[in-house]
């Protein structure tokens, strides 16, 4: 299921890709533009922000961002979407996953015949319960085998300060997969491929949300039993969501599964986990958002996940907890109270 990146027929590194786009300057934009450059692309950053794109082509720094980092030279940021799309071969798509579908629909006439689209973005949305990948299939106009997602234990700041990191690409056509990992391989972010689509997909959009439940026990005072029972028992939703809409069970243990989990429920770099701790230190959802400086895409996130997941039939317990104490008012000590009292069970996926 993961392999690592090599052409099928002679066994020889794919080489990476003349042209990309980036669609999106945040932290994790920015970042992956900085690892394409550093893999040998030629890298355009589309951002909305005149300040943010003039100060990295002047001083090669996000400060808004990224502050204190410096980025390479083979990234140029623009404010124009279609300057940045002409002749990409790649194009990336890391917009807040809410808004993908207008913000992609526009730029379609600008994508490039041929182009290849990958998926930073981590979400489901809400209006449809569609995963990204589809977003992007249905906005740009791209057939399945031209799309792939990335997704795994990828802090924007650690990668951007070139700790070693590895990652999954996810394709239904392994030579678009091989072809997007080859473009962002470099000495410090080692890529792998997967074909399971759904699977990273979802473990991507409800680590989010799980994340948020850790920095809410965090935020009350509780210590790492805690911690442990609430990522063990995510894992368990997400690989159970998963198996429901015919994920591969494999991908769970994985980078993109537990990998991206651990990273997300333990790290301050998270937004959603700092976001979850300033909820469970007493604020409101909109005083959390504010202190947290950042979209935690989890807040959106934990409605439509929960709404995918009662469609399908499936339990999730500690999503549904998320979602009532972030739309409904529900005090975090009350889904304390309300998760340990569930009946007992033998543990298990299902």
């Amino acid at each position: 299921m993961t392999t690592d990146i090599s052409d099928e027929a002679t066994g020889a590194p794919v080489s990476a890709p003349a042209r990309v786009a980036v669609l999106g300057a945040g932290s994790w934009g920015t970042t992956f533009a900085a690892v394409l450059a550093d893999a040998g692309s030629d890298v355009r950053l589309w951002g909305r922000d005149p300040v943010v794109v003039d100060q990295i082509n002047t001083a090669r720094r996000n400060g808004k961002r990224l502050p204190g980092i410096t980025l390479p030279e083979g990234i140029a940021a623009t404010t124009d979407a279609a300057h940045a799309l002409d002749g990409a071969e790649i194009v990336v798509a890391a917009v807040p996953s809410q808004t993908a579908r207008v913000t992609l629909r526009e730029l379609r006439p600008h994508v490039a015949d041929g182009a290849v689209a990958v998926s930073l973005m981590k979400g489901v949305e809400l209006s449809t319960d569609d995963r990204m990948s589809t977003v992007i299939a249905d906005a740009l106009g791209l057939p399945d085998d031209r799309i792939a997602v990335l997704s795994g234990p990828n802090l924007a700041r650690e990668i951007a300060e070139h700790q070693p990191t590895a990652t999954v690409v996810s394709s239904t056509s392994e030579a678009t997969a091989a072809r997007v990992a080859a473009a962002c391989s470099t000495s410090y972010f080692r890529p792998y491929t997967n074909s399971d689509v759904v699977g990273v997909e979802l473990c991507g959009a409800v680590k989010n949300v799980i994340a948020i439940a850790v920095g809410m026990a965090q935020g009350r005072g509780f210590g790492f039993n805690t911690t442990a029972t609430v990522i063990t028992r995510g894992l368990v939703e997400i690989t159970r969501l998963g198996l429901a809409l015919g994920a591969d069970a494999r991908t769970f243990p994985g980078l993109a599964g537990m990998g991206d989990l651990m990273a997300t429920c333990a790290s301050p770099l998270s937004r959603n986990h700092t976001l979850g701790k300033h909820i469970g230190q007493g604020m409101t959802l909109e005083e959390a958002v504010a202190a947290t400086g950042g979209t935690a895409e989890g807040v959106k996130s934990c409605r439509s996940v929960l709404h995918l997941a009662r469609t399908a039939g499936v339990d999730m317990p500690i999503t549904a907890g998320v979602s009532a104490v972030l739309n409904d008012g529900l005090p975090v000590a009350e889904m304390a109270r309300a998760l340990l009292s569930r009946p007992q069970k033998a543990e298990g996926i299902v």
